[in-house]
């Protein structure tokens, strides 16, 4: 018979309703870090979309009218209008990764203090890595 823990690692802490509260708020905080990470990551490239966009209407004629994209479809417009646009959804974009990266980082630290609190009453008889 197989068992998922060597006998010496094995602890006789009972799961109180704290505890269970803990944990339970560990797997939130878990799931939430987990699509604010992909929501980063989806962010990330955008922004380096965007920065690529940028780069590009550097070459472009300031004469010419740019083709712009407005929700579904692309609408012609004055060099001057794309790049204020593109300046505007840059700042949001940029401020959004901000704000992701801020998130993230307060999620890993309550996320620390429930595991330092969590493995100090159970060791190796609960497994918190992510």
């Amino acid at each position: 018979m197989n068992r998922m823990l060597d006998p010496a690692d094995e602890t006789d802490a009972d799961v109180n309703w704290n505890d269970q509260c803990k944990i339970n708020t560990f797997s939130k905080l878990n799931q939430r870090l987990q699509n604010r990470t992909r929501s980063l990551k989806d962010r990330s490239l955008e922004k380096e979309c965007m920065e690529d966009i940028v780069a590009e209407l550097e070459l472009a004629d300031e004469n010419e009218s740019l083709f712009y994209k407005v929700g579904d479809a692309f609408v012609l417009l004055p060099f001057d209008e794309v790049q204020e646009r593109l300046e505007m959804e840059q700042s949001q974009v940029n401020e959004e990764v901000s704000k992701l990266e801020t998130e993230i980082s307060e999620l890993n630290n309550d996320m620390e203090e429930l595991k330092k609190d969590l493995y100090k009453k159970f060791g190796k008889a609960i497994n918190l890595e992510t």
